[in-house]
């Protein structure tokens, strides 16, 4: 009798042994000096809430366990010292004072420099990593996740990937960018549409079919010695239906409505409307983008801490040097606050732009650093996306010539820069992935097209442009997310144009290439477009003027929207021009000298860099 009942609890014991495996535990590392030194571990698996957890490391300690209504999490705060040790930590789990359960943890040594972040002399390319280039065909489909490759699909995956992106960075740098922004690279093993990346499954793993995380790391790594910054996209509103917290909710209320879809109103006036219903706002917050993308609780401190730490751990693991926040107002307004101010806390030298997609610069304004909002709420991110101006620009190109239409529109959006904290942080841009391509918008027009280019490149604030408009991609004019984000020309073997070595190319995709390559290079050596003032002209029959002044290096903007050549008076300009006797035109490299008049070429940009003022 005694043998069976020591056999029996031996079965027991192994029977508990086994219940109480930690599957995972997130974040998998950390480092020793950050500011963030208390960092919130989620442990995840079966029955764990009821173990206690033990380690024994220098400079390490646990300083407090709580657990939700799941019984399979158990959230651990470790205290890390400014003297701890790195190295690899074992944490033991115990039950009754009986170790069930040991994982392996890791405490890192920070890189010598921390990570810097983008300012007005840079310029952003924007990539959606799928459809740039494959450089690594075999993982095209990867074994175990629910969508393969297929590239007749328009919103299917193509295959383009990390490997894609390190093969072209000298592409990318030789165009004159100087920052690289790919929409999200983290996994989406979602049944169909994975492609765009904005419906995560796992928040700290690359999915494998773009690469590794360790692929991730040498893309950031390769680009910054080339010059180029790298910028995550981070999405704190939502995650993908298949999240693995989707199969196990970390808590009840981890999902707003209880883990059940309701749609958001996308009412962002809501935010700042003294009027505004509570059940308005509340629906805007707590609503789901799309049935497939679960709306996420930042309410819930756990996941607050666990959102927060996620972006303090990319940064840190691939030395970022910005990150482009998706969705931005749609989270919980608190939160938000707390998120940038941690991230800016720990790095004080770095850059963060947020999507508040309204044509109401008020809307955006309220959500930049330094702004003192009515509603009490204090912001910390240093940069919006500037989609008053983005709306203006789009609007301004097709107007007909009146003296309320043409370039009037966004001459009195940039007159809304009052509002802003600083309108020169701001990121400016003509497109992006949500949007239909600007020549399609334009109905191939290519002398606006370049009319559009120009004024980003030129205007106040850090230019964006969308990877492939630079060989004149354009896809529909009404917005289709699957074709206007086209592979690039020469990204897949076989392709019979590419846009990296300029083979097949059209004549005018050449033209198309070369005016962006040298406008983007002017732009990287000109500090007056960096951080000089903007002094800008009303508008008159369809021409556009202004200045951007640092110093005495001072360049001029003239915009013509006519479909002929115009005959532009200078008496106007000559606060502007300050007796200067002409400039370099920097996109035919040729001087201009000035006289009564200045004769501007029809549906084209002349950018001049102005001669030193005379000598007083």
């Amino acid at each position: 009798m005694p043998r069976i009942v020591l056999l029996l609890c031996l079965l027991l014991s192994s029977l508990s042994t086994q219940a109480a495996i930690v599957e995972r535990i997130e974040p998998a590392n950390w480092w020793v000096g950050m500011r963030h030194h208390q960092v919130e571990l989620m442990v995840h698996g079966e029955g764990v809430a009821a173990l206690s957890p033990r380690l024994s490391h220098p400079g390490l300690r646990i300083v407090g366990t709580e657990t939700t209504d799941n019984p399979n999490y158990l959230f651990v705060t470790l205290d890390v010292a400014a003297d701890a040790r790195p190295g690899a930590v074992d944490i033991a789990f115990l039950r009754n004072d009986a170790v069930v359960a040991t994982h392996r943890w890791r405490l890192d040594a920070r890189t010598p420099a921390p990570p810097r972040g983008f300012g007005n002399g840079d310029a952003i390319y924007l990539v959606t990593p799928d459809r740039f280039a494959n450089g690594d065909p075999g993982n095209d489909s990867v074994a175990g996740l629910r969508e393969a490759a297929n590239r007749k699909q328009p919103f299917g995956r193509h295959g383009g990937d990390i490997a894609g992106l390190r093969a072209h960075l000298d592409y990318i740098a030789g165009l004159g960018f100087t920052q690289l922004w790919p929409t999200p690279l983290l996994e989406n093993d979602q049944p169909e549409q994975s492609y765009h990346g904005y419906a995560i499954t796992d928040l700290y793993r690359i999915d494998p079919r773009l690469g590794s995380n360790d692929d991730y790391i040498a893309l950031s790594r390769e680009a910054r010695a080339r010059g180029i910054g790298l910028i995550m996209d981070v999405v704190l509103n939502h995650i993908g239906s298949e999240h693995w917290w989707m199969r196990d909710l970390p808590s009840r209320d981890w999902i707003n409505h209880g883990g059940r879809f309701a749609p958001t109103n996308h009412r962002r006036t809501t935010i700042q409307d003294p009027h505004a219903a509570p059940g308005d706002r509340a629906a805007f917050t707590e609503g789901w983008f799309v049935e497939l993308m679960p709306d996420l609780n930042q309410r819930n401190p756990h996941l607050a801490r666990y959102l927060i730490q996620n972006t303090l751990w990319w940064i840190e693991t691939a030395g970022l040097s910005g990150i482009r926040e998706d969705t931005f107002g749609y989270a919980d307004t608190q939160f938000l606050s707390d998120w940038a101010k941690a991230v800016m806390d720990e790095y004080p030298d770095f850059s963060m732009v947020g999507e508040e997609w309204s044509a109401n610069p008020a809307v955006v304004a309220h959500w930049q650093r330094g702004k003192a909002n009515a509603s009490g709420h204090v912001p910390y991110m240093t940069s919006m996306m500037d989609f008053p101006v983005h709306i203006a620009l789009r609007d301004a190109l097709l107007r007909p010539v009146t003296w309320e239409g043409d370039w009037t529109p966004l001459y009195e959006a940039l007159a809304n820069d009052f509002l802003y904290p600083d309108p020169d942080a701001l990121v400016v841009f003509a497109e992006n992935h949500d949007t239909a391509r600007l020549l399609a918008h334009l109905d191939g027009d290519l002398g606006l097209w370049k009319l559009g280019m120009a004024f980003i490149a030129t205007t106040r604030g850090v230019p964006q442009f969308y990877y492939g408009s630079e060989v004149l991609l354009r896809g529909p004019k009404e917005r289709h997310d699957g074709l206007l984000r086209a592979d690039m020309p020469g990204g897949w073997a076989g392709d019979t144009a590419n846009a990296f070595t300029g083979a097949g190319l059209s004549p005018a995709q050449r033209e198309a290439q070369d005016f962006v390559r040298t406008l983007f290079n002017w732009r990287k050596r000109t500090p007056a477009v960096h951080a000089g003032t903007l002094t800008h002209y009303a508008p008159e029959d369809g021409v556009y003027v202004y200045f951007r002044q640092a110093g005495d290096d001072v360049v001029m903007v003239a915009l013509n929207r006519n479909a002929t050549a115009v005959s532009l008076p200078l008496a106007r300009f000559a606060g502007s021009i300050g007796g200067r006797a002409g400039g370099t035109d920097v996109l035919r490299g040729q001087h201009v000298a000035f006289g009564a008049a200045l004769a501007l070429p029809a549906k084209a940009p002349l950018i001049l860099a102005l001669d030193r003022a005379p000598r007083r």
